[in-house]
């Protein structure tokens, strides 16, 4: 059968013509869809701005029921479920994102670390950990360890988290001496092997050398242990080497100074570091020392602190150092005494939490060195 090539060439323009007119339609289609999808993001977008998160949700599960393969919408609907506390629903988006096989290894990872952060938030500690762990070869590792810290340290697991410090000081994420001797004196003190206290201890001094827990530490262990001379000398060096910690070693400088017979050297050091401060912590150190040297009469000191500072502390110590107490004095005193309560306390300049006792992590807000060594009175 001969081919007839005249069907070709009609058949030809026949065929481009039916081509054209589905392109317009998937064409006319593709606008339309584009239309309705930035509308409902950018309708998200308002609710969210305008802090309206109820009615962003809505309109980003809009947007994601149009066009379910976009990963962007995903993350931002799951980011907005963990910020609403809704964290089953933040899993499972992120769990369905890491399902798709059509994703790019990026918004794997990305996936990955957001699913690790609901489960930080829903408190699901050890499943948040699993999932970071799995990035620490990923470009995301940094992040992966910072989150893995912040998991330790609420777990109290400070080996873990001093492993991890080090991890990120060698990736060059900043500079963490200061936090792993944090937990090294953490370990030190549930430690019940005098020795490893002591090699804990000694490390810590040297990750941070110029911070004063770990000297104190060590100072108050080897004076359990009839070191004071040791003791003193590492007192004596965090005093020249940070005189603005001595508020907080005053007075277990004044008791170690009488024990190995060196007061004058350290009643000469409170009272330099007193001029300097003006701290009642050290005036405190200073007058019982002096007391014990039998040189003066306490009460002159805070009488010459009041003359500088009105100070109900130093008041009340002025007041309880009178040679006789009548039945007024001591309703003054005891008036003086609740009044003075709040303002002995230390108060966290991060989060505002006051406590009896300095603390090197609030127990309020969890952060570092927010306490001062100063009390409330003299901030």
């Amino acid at each position: 059968m001969d081919l007839d090539i005249s069907w070709i060439f009609l058949g030809l323009p026949a065929a481009f013509l039916l081509g054209w007119v589905s392109s317009r339609f998937d064409l006319r289609q593709l606008r339309m869809e584009n239309r309705s999808n930035p509308k409902a993001y950018f309708k998200g977008l308002n609710h969210l701005l305008n802090e309206q998160q109820d009615q962003a949700i809505d309109a980003f599960i809009e947007a994601v029921q149009r066009d379910p393969d976009t990963s962007e919408l995903h993350f931002a609907l799951g980011n907005l479920f963990r910020r609403r506390g809704e964290y089953e629903r933040a899993v499972r988006v992120h769990q369905h994102l890491l399902s798709r096989g059509d994703i790019s290894e990026s918004d794997r990872q990305r996936a990955q670390y957001d699913l690790a952060m609901d489960f930080v938030k829903a408190g699901i500690l050890d499943r948040a950990e699993t999932a970071l762990r799995a990035l620490l070869d990923t470009p995301l590792a940094a992040q992966a360890l910072l989150a893995l810290l912040s998991i330790y340290e609420r777990a109290r697991d400070w080996r873990q988290a001093a492993e991890v410090s080090r991890q990120l000081d060698q990736l060059g994420q900043g500079q963490f001496d200061t936090r792993r001797a944090h937990y090294l004196c953490e370990l030190a003190a549930q430690s019940k092997d005098s020795a490893e206290v002591k090699a804990l201890l000694q490390e810590a001094v040297a990750c941070a050398p110029l911070h004063a827990r770990p000297r104190m530490a060590l100072a108050q262990w080897l004076q359990s242990h009839n070191q004071a001379q040791q003791a003193l000398d590492q007192l004596l060096q965090l005093a020249n080497d940070l005189p603005s910690a001595l508020p907080l070693i005053a007075s277990q400088l004044g008791q170690l100074a009488t024990q190995v017979h060196q007061a004058p050297t350290v009643l000469a050091l409170l009272q330099t570091s007193y001029h300097q401060l003006q701290s009642l912590d050290v005036l405190d150190a200073l007058v019982a020392l002096e007391t014990q040297m039998g040189k003066t009469d306490g009460r002159a000191h805070y009488a010459a602190h009041l003359h500088k500072h009105p100070s109900l502390i130093a008041a009340s110590q002025w007041l309880a150092g009178a040679a006789s107490e009548s039945p007024q004095q001591a309703l003054v005193q005891r008036a003086l005494d609740q009044a003075v309560k709040p303002l002995r306390r230390y108060r966290c300049a991060a989060c505002g939490f006051e406590a009896l006792h300095h603390f090197w992590q609030c127990p309020g807000c969890q952060a570092w060195d927010s306490y001062p060594a100063r009390r409330v009175e003299e901030l």
